[in-house]
Formats: structure tokens, C-alpha cells, sequence
């Protein structure tokens, strides 16, 4: 498994990272960031984990896990439309590695998490967060975010809070009522990286265009899973 740069990375960077979770929360938020910032796509991560397939939408191919770049605001952007079972510690551990290799200044994860395992269940989605730094804290505490206490957190993010113990990583939790996309709670993780990052991002159009965007990602996610079940028909199929 390796990381193919297309291109050139300015210095202290920052990394995005949303991974499709539950409602699909992390996907539907970083998609809306390229869109929104213009990033650029600079590279993708590869590899015989990695499903061969890629989307086609509106004439451009989607790949599995993309790599983009907002230069203005130096933003690395992690695009993923397939889970990647099983390959989550590779995918963290390489994330580390060009990290270090990039001299990213902080990686922020933006994950969903269910309403019904917090403690108190709101009517509006909530923000909440970890982090593994003072500065980043008392930021949060001024966006009146709440300290995620309790919570099982899995997949890559999971293994990133593992392994990039002695790097800045910030979570950024959205609480979600539903499997199915929700576009609300993407929309709240804009809202939070409006604050912290200063990107002056209106989230109306996401939310105006809610169901439309929605379907655009379950669509991608759906070619996405067919493809990767082809694929495994196909081995059993040269085995029996």
C-alpha cells in the first residue's frame, strides 16, 4: 500500500481525513470541502487492498481514496467513497508516515457518532471533540463543543488515535440520528471548521441540496461496495 503524490505540498500543511462511518457523515463533509475550497486532486493511496474500481461522476473519475489539495488554504483533503475492511492499521500507518514525511502540522478527523450511545439525545445534532493537545481544547471550548467522554471509535480514525499519539490530532464528532446520509450532520462538521480553521464556508447549499447531494454520495458508496462484492465472486469463482 502506498500513497501516489501527483504533485507539490507546501509546508505545515493540515490533513482532513473523513472516512464514509455511519450516515456516511465523513464523506459527504470532506466531498463538500473539495467542492467548496476548489481543492485540487494530488494523489490517491493504492494498493492490493484497495478495490480496483473507480466512480465516473459528471464525466470525472472517483477513486476509492483520494488525495486532495486546497493550496490557499493548505488544506490536505482525504476523500474515501469504499470502506476498506481489514486494512485500516495499514491505511493509519501510512497516513503516519507521509505525515512525518509531509510535515503536516495537524491531522483532523471528522467522523459521525450515534445519537443513542451519548448519554443525552438532542433534537439538533451536536458537535463533539478530542484531542490530544492543549491548544486545540481550549478551541473547541470556545466553539461550545463538547468533550466527547464516552464512545467507541473505530476504523482508521480509531487507529490513528492509537498510533499518532505524539502528533496533533483533532477529532470532530457529528451526532447523527441515522444510517442513511445525513447532510445535517456533515454540515455541522463545516460548521465547527468554519470556526476552527476560519474557512468561511456557507453550509446552505449542502443543505438546500440535501437530498441531491445525499444520493450522489449513496450512489458512489453503492459502486463502490458492488464493485469490491464483484471482485470477491470473481476469486471464489478461479477458486471453485
Amino acid at each position: 500500500m502506498e500513497i501516489v503524490l501527483e504533485g507539490k505540498i507546501k509546508g505545515k500543511p493540515k490533513l482532513i481525513e473523513g472516512f464514509p462511518g455511519l450516515g456516511l457523515v465523513g464523506t459527504i463533509a470532506t466531498e463538500f470541502l473539495i467542492e467548496q475550497l476548489k481543492a485540487k486532486p494530488i494523489g490517491s493511496i493504492t494498493g492490493s487492498e484497495i478495490p480496483p474500481l473507480v466512480a465516473v461522476h459528471d464525466n470525472k473519475l472517483v477513486k476509492p481514496i483520494g488525495l486532495f489539495y486546497a493550496e490557499k488554504q493548505n488544506l490536505l483533503i482525504l476523500h474515501v467513497i469504499s470502506g476498506i475492511p481489514g486494512a485500516e492499521n495499514k491505511i493509519a500507518d501510512l497516513l503516519v508516515q507521509k505525515i512525518k514525511q509531509w510535515n503536516v502540522s495537524e491531522i483532523i478527523s471528522v467522523e459521525s457518532v450515534a445519537a443513542p450511545l451519548l448519554k443525552k439525545e438532542t433534537k439538533e445534532g451536536k458537535g463533539y471533540y478530542y484531542c490530544n493537545n492543549a491548544s486545540c481544547k481550549k478551541k473547541m471550548k470556545a466553539l461550545g463543543l463538547d468533550e466527547l467522554k464516552e464512545g467507541i471509535i473505530m476504523g482508521v480514525t480509531g487507529a490513528l488515535m492509537l498510533k499518532a499519539k505524539k502528533l496533533p490530532l483533532t477529532c470532530i464528532f457529528a451526532e447523527t440520528h441515522t444510517k442513511l446520509p445525513d447532510s445535517k450532520a456533515a454540515a455541522k462538521i463545516i460548521e465547527v471548521l468554519n470556526g476552527y480553521l476560519d474557512l468561511k464556508i456557507d453550509v446552505k447549499p449542502l443543505l438546500k441540496s440535501a437530498e441531491e447531494f445525499e444520493h450522489k454520495i449513496k450512489n458512489l458508496i453503492q459502486k463502490a461496495t458492488q464493485a469490491s462484492k464483484t471482485k470477491d465472486k470473481k476469486k471464489l469463482s478461479y477458486v471453485g
